[in-house]
């Protein structure tokens, strides 16, 4: 038992950088300037900075992330002891907190102005397991710098422990962080985007699809109008759960991806820990959702055995295909049967489901 405790903390802590964030005024001048709308329900210390702890209001901000320009596509790079170098390393140039949801709503409706077409479509990101405030602010900040997102970035972090063993405690913290992530999708609508794309990683999939249900609970598919697309990356969820969750939703939101990987180390531990086999994020059969309208996305082939759970962020071969893409919007808002070519791979339908597999191509 003692060796299996020990593989879960040398795998888990392999999938996620350990960084604190680093203020420094002005980075901003020498990097490239991701802002970056923030909520969330941890609880913050002195300082007014996140905690791993839970909070009991929601919080409102705005982060300006500021990101080295030379750098490998999907790298973050930490300062840690060095001194802190705009031109090495992400940093927070600025931080907005706001008093209350209107003042967040208003913000947000003042930078969608001038917007036109696929930028006023907000992209909602939530981390996964194992995440400290920091990793899940950089990682969405560098996902959308090496993308070139054109959506207005709205990032949700709920109370993990930011820790390996903390997977009992960041499960909790994840049922407990539901409404806070329908109030924030319900603010986010209220701004005056067109749609929203709701992208879900890991434990933070989990997340994303106990929110949809709820509101569709609450209020039926009315609820779920301004959900224009979802994608869940990694999703540590049950199969039978993610069937039932869908179930209860009804009609899903479309386009409605879920990025997996047969090589996903972090969600073999996770489906062992459950007695399972597998989790909806390392299964490639697409005929096991086959009755749901789903596009099931196999990466496997970009895995390198380093950053597996991480591998639609972090792998450069990855990032460099979808950067291709002349329209990054029409490729995740068009099936891929509908437009052949878009994303290149191996297309198989089942029923109502799609399997698209995409080969590595990169030397």
């Amino acid at each position: 038992m003692r060796r299996f405790v020990f593989l879960v903390v040398l795998v888990l802590s392999a999938c996620a950088p350990r960084g604190t964030i680093t203020f420094l005024p002005g980075a901003g001048q020498i990097g490239d300037v991701q802002s970056i709308f923030v909520t969330s329900t941890r609880e913050t210390d002195e300082n007014g900075a996140p905690t791993s702890n839970r909070g009991g209001d929601l919080l409102f901000g705005e982060v300006s992330v500021s990101i080295p320009k030379q750098r490998e596509p999907g790298e973050i790079n930490w300062p840690g002891r060095k001194t802190p170098d705009p031109a090495k390393h992400f940093l927070v140039d600025s931080y907005e907190r706001y008093p209350s949801q209107r003042a967040f709503e208003t913000a947000m409706s003042r930078a969608l102005r001038g917007r036109r077409g696929e930028e006023r479509t907000a992209a909602v990101f939530v981390h996964g397991f194992n995440n400290r405030f920091s990793e899940g602010l950089y990682r969405f900040a560098q996902l959308n710098a090496d993308l070139e997102l054109p959506f207005l970035p709205v990032h949700y972090s709920w109370p993990s422990a930011g820790h390996p063993l903390g997977y009992g405690y960041d499960r909790d913290s994840m049922l407990f962080a539901r409404d806070g992530l329908e109030a924030t999708l319900r603010s986010v609508s209220k701004s005056g985007v067109d749609e929203i794309l709701l992208v879900g990683h890991s434990m933070g999939a989990l997340l994303s699809m106990e929110a949809l249900r709820q509101m569709a609970i609450a209020d039926g598919q009315k609820g779920l109008s301004k959900i224009g697309g979802v994608v869940l990356i990694s999703p540590d969820i049950d199969l039978d759960l993610f069937r039932q969750q869908a179930k209860r939703i009804g009609k899903l939101p479309q386009p409605f991806y879920i990025f997996t990987s047969s090589r996903d180390r972090a969600l073999k531990l996770s489906a062992g820990l459950t007695g399972q086999n597998a989790r909806l994020g390392n299964n490639t059969d697409v005929a096991e959702l086959a009755e749901l309208d789903v596009t099931l996305v196999d990466l496997s082939a970009f895995s390198d055995g380093q950053a597996d759970h991480n591998v639609a962020f972090a792998s450069p071969a990855f990032l460099r295909l979808i950067n291709s893409i002349p329209n990054l919007s029409t490729a995740i808002s068009d099936s891929p049967t509908v437009r052949p070519g878009l994303l290149p791979g191996t297309v198989l339908v089942v029923q109502n489901a799609t399997r698209l597999v995409i080969p590595n191509t990169s030397p």
